[in-house]
């Protein structure tokens, strides 16, 4: 488990690891007993780290179960077998959309969580996987949008399509899809611009470019929820939101490195029922990545 790419996601969980490790050393330091008061604490530390109380709860009866029918003799052996527990509330079978070949997708979230950078990201691993990449820029309300696109598609050597600013998105998506149908695209990008999951007008709006979507694309369409880790509970609202208007096929979890809450990731996965597909732990080009529950598990508590 000591790759590059775990060493990174356990520097990026630094805050969230260092927060849950310390309150389960005070947890140990109590002592080996594992009584209901131990059961109790254990639920608090879990829930402190924003997992959520349905997956809490799951997570501590599954432990409580293990614990008399393997007869664990001690705290430590009950707390060994956290990570692997953390990791069985995420779904073990689902489709990455965004390996997928052809595929269209719709990336979609508030403002500020990221998702410019994460289609700037997408196109590069999709590039560097050998596949013919189209961004479209549908954000046409934030010139500074576009311009980051342009940064990104720069990087990632591959095209952009968009029109001037105030245009309408839907006739981005439809400038995009159709371009991507003549160019043989395997996968095509498109930036929407932010807008608070509150707004019904705005939610319309990203409804019609579904439908503009759905309608001119020859690939599967796909609904891409960038989520900002350091929202925490707030992001479950947001989430379930665009999961109403547009139903969400996966989210990419972005500033995981910028939160002591990385629990979120639990509870999205747990209440929401929408794969985590990638996660963030930095600005780098490297720094977003498939997601692994093993993996994220181990590196939120502490184990190499």
């Amino acid at each position: 488990m000591s790759t590059p790419w775990f060493k990174r996601l356990s520097e990026g969980l630094t805050r969230s690891r260092e927060r849950l490790e310390g309150q389960l050393n005070v947890l140990l330091r109590r002592g080996p007993d594992v009584d209901e008061t131990f059961w109790e604490e254990l639920e608090d530390a879990l829930v402190g780290s924003d997992m959520g109380i349905t997956a809490v709860t799951e997570i501590v009866a599954r432990l409580r179960d293990l614990a008399a029918r393997r007869a664990l003799p001690d705290a430590h052996s009950v707390i060994a077998l956290l990570a692997e527990e953390i990791a069985a509330e995420f779904p073990s079978e689902y489709a990455d959309f965004l390996s997928e070949t052809p595929v269209t997708i719709l990336v979609v979230g508030v403002n500020g969580t990221g998702k410019t950078t994460t289609v700037g990201k997408l196109a590069k691993e999709s590039v560097d996987s050998g596949r013919r990449v189209l961004l479209g820029s549908a954000d046409t309300f934030r010139a500074a949008a576009a311009e980051q696109l342009d940064i990104w598609a720069e990087r990632a050597g591959v095209p952009v399509v968009r029109r001037d600013r105030g245009a309408d998105p839907a006739a981005v998506v439809f400038d995009t899809l159709h371009q991507a149908t003549a160019d043989g695209s395997d996968i095509a990008l498109i930036d929407t611009a932010g807008r608070l999951h509150t707004s019904t007008d705005l939610m319309r709006e990203l409804q019609k470019v579904q439908r503009v979507a759905e309608r001119e694309s020859t690939a599967p369409v796909r609904v891409l929820l960038v989520m900002d880790a350091t929202t925490g509970q707030n992001g479950l609202q947001q989430a379930r939101e665009f999961n109403s208007a547009l139903g969400v096929d996966g989210i990419a979890l972005t500033k995981l490195d910028g939160t002591a809450k990385g629990g979120i990731a639990v509870a999205i996965a747990r209440e929401l029922d929408i794969p985590i597909l990638r996660i963030g732990v930095g600005e780098g080009l490297a720094d977003l990545k498939p997601f692994s529950a093993p993996d994220f598990a181990a590196a939120l508590i502490g184990e190499a």
